[in-house]
């Protein structure tokens, strides 16, 4: 038996075949070339062990990134496991927006719910000028956010806190993706989500709305004058998020922006929709 006749016998859809060869080709360390090459050899016994194995893993819904245990954001590598979410291709639009509305030099920039410090650690790389601060309740995370930092050599500040619970000082940006799914909201979520990433990370009360009701309530006291906020939503929660903050900002701009999907995904509060330059 050749690779690509373990592959296809193996496989029930083709989601499942790529995360295979992802996985193996990490593994093996293999880039793209090597890899189609390889797959009209004959498959070796410890391969094919090795491949049994990543086959059953993923049969039981587990992530690729949490198999191979890292994954690449926004011109990072990050360390993932079930501590933080696996960080999604739509929060590297949030980061790529923040980038492009700030080109302005030492912005304070605080990370509400920084998971693996996704966000944070790639606003601190492409501007290494700014101060920037890793929030979140969970020391687990942040233990996996501070591990990420020093992989990629780049120096933050991190504060265990329940949202802005043990946050001091003002900041020029506030961003969070928080947990936003509602409860009942399961049935619409991939196997594998529901049985590998935290639920801290992914669910909240109210709807999924109640990290943003304490954003919304308590940010104020957090902005500099002039200060932006950057949210990651939920696809059906952009009015509902943009209402919360219009009570709390009624001076402010807030703008609904949809991802490349064409789907709901970032609110930003801000003065007229200013770029700083």
């Amino acid at each position: 038996m050749n690779y690509k006749e373990f592959f296809d016998e193996r496989e029930k859809d083709a989601q499942n075949q790529e995360d295979l060869g992802y996985v193996y080709r990490y593994i093996k360390k293999l880039d793209r070339l090597s890899y189609l090459n390889l797959l009209n050899k004959e498959i070796e016994e410890n391969d094919r062990q090795l491949l049994e194995n990543i086959s059953q893993r993923l049969a039981q819904n587990e992530p690729a990134q949490y198999i191979v245990g890292d994954t690449d954001f926004y011109n990072l590598n990050l360390k993932v496991d079930p501590r933080a979410l696996i960080p999604r291709p739509e929060t590297e639009e949030l980061v790529d927006l923040i980038l492009k509305e700030n080109e302005v030099e030492n912005l304070k920039v605080l990370d509400v719910g920084t998971g693996t410090g996704a966000i944070g650690l790639s606003l601190k790389k492409a501007r290494p000028s700014w101060q920037v601060t890793l929030a979140d309740i969970s020391t687990d995370a942040l233990a996996l956010a501070n591990t990420n930092a020093e992989a990629n050599n780049l120096s933050v500040d991190f504060v265990q806190s329940d949202v802005f619970s043990s946050v001091n000082g003002s900041f020029d940006i506030i961003v969070s993706n928080p947990p936003y799914i509602a409860y009942d909201e399961q049935d619409l979520m991939d196997e594998s989500v529901i049985k590998y990433e935290p639920d801290l990370a992914l669910y909240a009360t109210e709807s999924g709305l109640a990290i943003y009701n304490r954003l919304a309530a308590n940010s104020e006291q957090f902005l500099s004058q002039g200060g932006k906020i950057y949210l990651e939503i939920g696809f059906n929660q952009g009015q509902a998020v943009k209402n919360l903050f219009q009570k709390s900002f009624p001076k402010k701009e807030i703008r609904i922006l949809p991802d490349l999907a064409g789907l709901d995904r970032m609110v930003v509060i801000s003065d007229n929709g200013e770029v700083r330059k």
